[in-house]
């Protein structure tokens, strides 16, 4: 089970980044994106937040695409596939990161309302 959300309070726009860690990387024409908390609030605050609509608003590019999210408790973590982002594959793809190695860190560089306990 995922653990009660943290409560409401004053939030500030900052990256992604600043509270939580990630890891990309590909398989076949999919992409693997894993986030995970450092700290029990954070992990509240990101097993609540980022959904798989958030992750779309965040990278619009997996917008039209399968995304798929396993929560990770023990790990105070979060799994997203998303299929399809590389097409055919590395061989096949003129994509700016074709084993989407950066992904991840694309992702903590975008901008979202963080707790400011968080920060």
């Amino acid at each position: 089970p995922l653990p009660d959300p943290l409560p409401p309070g004053p939030t500030r726009r900052a990256p992604l980044g600043l509270v939580v860690g990630a890891r990309s990387g590909d398989k076949g024409g999919n992409a693997n994106v894993g986030l995970w908390a450092r700290t029990d609030d954070a992990w509240r605050w990101l097993a609540h937040s980022v959904t798989t609509d958030t992750f779309r608003q965040l990278l619009p590019e997996t917008r039209e695409l399968p995304v798929t999210r396993h929560p990770l408790p023990n790990l105070r973590a979060l799994n997203f596939v998303v299929e399809g982002i590389l097409g055919d594959g590395v061989a096949a793809q003129a994509r700016f990161d074709p084993q989407a190695k950066a992904l991840g860190e694309w992702l903590r560089s975008r901008h979202l309302d963080i707790p400011e306990t968080l920060l």
